[in-house]
């Protein structure tokens, strides 16, 4: 068999897992003009779900794209950064996001680090954001701080997205406050879609009480195993409850994504003619299709 052909069995989506003829997501038009951002999260409440390994990949296939993207590591663990190259532990606090959402006077283009990618910068985070949780909390407005500092931000990039934290605090609250929309990666597993439910009406809440604009463009399978029939009945429970969230490009389990972290790349550069490269790719295309992003 080819590589070729291996790469494209690897590229599984709900479409043709369940018998139905998937859709083609094709290149999309070259943007003329760029800025005004769409903002979305990264979000899921339980954590390993291959949450900062698909805002990193989605990130560098929009970039591939062309168009202008950063991320932001909102996670005081900092793993995005990790991801990308960069120890941000090491880093002093004005140059993390931190100083960005609690300094108003703050000059958050010189916090923005450039990545290896052509078009894909990132803000750093380190374990100084852990301590934003309580100020944030007790402040007048303090939902509204990151909203506030990615502001000046948004006429340069056309996707902004948001790596948050496996909670429901204030951090993940400002997160979602500032975004237009929201990802939902998930693994295939049982108590994984029971989550959901709680998680969907955490989002709920957000948008009647917060942010009316927030919406929920997709629910993202991740760690899928063809192997595995529970992953596949739990992958068709989802689209029965909730057909029209589903991205149809599933994201399958593989050795490369723990391999990128190591050597601090996307995997679309790391190993750019992987399954999981052409995966990400093909969601970055699906995103744009739905009117994630432009």
């Amino acid at each position: 068999m080819s590589a070729k052909s291996t790469i494209a069995e690897e590229v599984a989506t709900t479409a043709n897992l369940l018998g139905k003829k998937a859709k083609n997501f094709p290149a999309p038009a070259t943007l003329v003009n760029h800025g005004n951002a769409k903002i979305i999260s990264i979000f899921n409440q339980k954590g390993g779900v291959g949450k900062t390994t698909s805002t990193i990949n989605l990130g560098a296939s929009l970039a591939e794209l062309g168009r202008r993207v950063l991320l932001v590591d909102f996670d005081p663990q900092g793993g995005l950064s990790l991801g990308l190259g960069v120890n941000a532990h090491s880093l002093p606090l004005e140059q993390t996001v931190y100083y960005a959402l609690m300094t108003p006077t703050a000059k958050v283009d010189d916090i923005v680090l450039k990545s290896s990618v052509a078009g894909l910068d990132f803000l750093p985070a380190n374990r100084d954001l852990g301590t934003a949780e309580t100020t944030l909390g007790a402040e007048i407005g303090g939902q509204q701080y990151l909203k506030r500092a990615l502001a000046p931000l948004k006429d340069y990039y056309d996707v902004i997205l948001i790596d948050c934290q496996p909670t429901m605090g204030q951090l993940t609250i400002n997160a979602l406050v500032a975004s237009d929309e929201v990802i939902v990666p998930m693994q295939c597993e049982y108590f994984a879609l029971h989550g959901f439910i709680e998680l969907k009406g955490n989002l709920d809440k957000v948008k009647s009480f917060l942010n009316p604009e927030l919406r929920l463009i997709g629910i993202l399978a991740t760690m899928y195993d063809k192997k595995t029939s529970h992953n596949r009945q739990v992958l068709e429970r989802l689209l029965e409850q909730f057909p029209e969230d589903v991205f149809e490009t599933i994201i399958a389990k593989t050795i490369r994504f723990p391999e990128t972290t190591v050597v601090g790349e996307p995997i679309t550069k790391y190993a750019t003619s992987s399954g999981g490269a052409a995966s990400y790719r093909r969601l970055a295309r699906e995103l744009i299709a739905r009117g994630g992003a432009r």
